[in-house]
């Protein structure tokens, strides 16, 4: 029997990128390691998920980003949440809430 599986569900990365950019400014591994970190380990984003993921929000104009120096003296790219990303995440957390409500009402469901 395999494990359970880890894949964040499809249709939120973008809504948990925006999440924890919201927390502070981050490099992409930073991004990831706090997502697998906040969910205890229940979701793991996959690294070509998460740069397909990065340069589609920068398109639409919710990230900013720049280099800068790690704390172990790497180059990254840091991503933050502008303005624009602030208002797509409360879009994005009320579409997430509207959502797990319905299906909640559903699973309750008797026949």
């Amino acid at each position: 029997m395999n494990g359970p599986n880890t894949d964040v569900i499809q249709g939120t990365l973008d809504m948990l990128i925006l999440k924890t950019l919201s927390l502070e400014p981050m490099h992409g591994f930073g991004i990831a390691r706090r997502i697998e970190q906040i969910s205890k380990g229940v979701f793991k984003v996959n690294p070509g998920s998460l740069l397909t993921a990065f340069q589609r929000l920068e398109r639409v104009g919710w990230l900013d980003s720049e280099w800068r120096q790690t704390g172990n003296s790497r180059r990254a790219k840091y991503y933050s949440l502008n303005r624009s990303g602030r208002k797509q995440l409360e879009v994005e957390t009320a579409n997430w809430n509207r959502r797990v409500s319905a299906i909640a009402r559903l699973l309750k469901a008797e026949g």
